[in-house]
């Protein structure tokens, strides 16, 4: 049997079972009434056999891969509108393209001035970012993704989860700060909220002249507040400071790249707390894209799980979004490893297919 006949297979059998478990055994709250606007989405790649591999899906919305890690001439506009009309040509939407601010540690990070303050290096980088929001609306392209982080992504030892699959964990009491601080040195909520400002006041009045759609992705993990993690006070791993976030120079075109999973992992209890978390930020229309994971656990102690086996219920979820009238993509980010899945195609296609049943089912409602 073929790789992809496979994976469709299993994915489509196991979501199957999947989201008839997840279906509310007693009575329930009256369903949000109404259109299903949200979209399945992936954010792994452009090549023509992703695309060819999402097109045969259903996957008909994607963020590419990152043009390159400075102004060159793939942020051109022409290279830009090739890369929108190749994925257009699979019958597949370029809704979403990244800038170079990765999920990366500062001493990684593409754009670094931006974060260490350096001036006048951070505002020749500013300058870089306006030019690619510019050229990405010449080309047609709706929105752009990005992070502000110094720490990048950080997770202590995985732990064993469903059929002998690996979970990414993190415990923060576990964690070995070491080096203790970063190459930005001491980062107090002042010095971070300051760096944020400064690149918000530069960068949103071209989003909102340009109309392109600036989505910011939350600290992953959230660190306790003022204690921090290697010397940062991580402004954006807390539900109030994505509040503050969104309120600095109102726009439309300024929001979030909400990852569920990462404001989930700020919550004590996400299992009962997330809901409203996405109605505040869904009915100001301060989510422009959805990473849509789960988690078993909770701030400062979790585990990223299977999208069916962690404690929020997707299903529940995916109600909400539809409640406050999301209409952009809800795409996978992280996915167990399962041993013997290469590049992790099988898990991410139960994910995208489990994905694709909620917004089914919702829509049916």
């Amino acid at each position: 049997m073929k790789r992809r006949t496979f994976v469709q297979m299993a994915a489509a059998g196991a979501l199957a079972e999947s989201v008839v478990a997840a279906q509310p055994r007693a009575a329930s709250p009256p369903r949000p009434s109404g259109k299903a606007l949200m979209k399945a989405g992936t954010q792994h790649g452009d090549s023509d056999a992703i695309l060819r591999a999402m097109a045969g899906f259903g996957v008909n919305h994607i963020c590419s891969r990152l043009p390159s890690e400075r102004l060159d001439e793939h942020w051109s506009v022409d290279a830009l509108a090739k890369l929108r009309e190749r994925v257009e040509s699979f019958g597949v939407t370029l809704d979403m393209v990244p800038l170079p601010m990765s999920s990366n540690e500062i001493s990684r990070f593409e754009l670094p001035n931006i974060m260490l303050g350096k001036s006048p290096d951070r505002d020749r980088e500013i300058d870089d970012v306006c030019e690619m929001i510019r050229n990405t609306a010449r080309a047609g392209i709706p929105s752009l993704k990005y992070n502000m982080t110094f720490l990048g992504v950080v997770r202590t030892e995985s732990t064993r989860g469903r059929g002998g699959s690996t979970y990414s964990t993190f415990v923060y009491d576990q964690a070995k700060q070491d080096p203790p601080l970063t190459e930005a040195g001491p980062i107090d909520a002042d010095r971070y909220w300051e760096r944020i400002a400064y690149f918000l006041e530069r960068v949103v009045p071209v989003a909102g002249e340009y109309k392109v759609r600036l989505a910011c992705h939350p600290q992953d993990p959230a660190m306790p507040p003022r204690r921090g993690y290697r010397g940062v006070d991580t402004v954006l791993g807390t539900v109030d400071g994505l509040k503050r976030f969104v309120s600095i120079k109102e726009s439309p075109y300024h929001g979030l790249n909400f990852c569920q999973g990462t404001v989930s992992e700020m919550l004590k209890k996400p299992g009962e707390e997330i809901f409203d978390v996405i109605r505040y930020f869904g009915t100001r229309k301060k989510i422009f894209n959805v990473h849509f994971r789960n988690i078993r656990g909770g701030f400062l102690d979790f585990q990223e799980t299977f999208i069916d086996d962690g404690d929020v219920d997707m299903l529940k979820a995916m109600r909400v979004y539809k409640e406050v009238g999301y209409d952009g993509m809800m795409m996978p980010d992280h996915v167990p490893k399962i041993q013997g899945d290469a590049g992790d195609a099988q898990g991410f296609a139960f994910a995208l297919g489990y994905i694709k049943a909620l917004i089914a089912a919702v829509a049916a409602e």
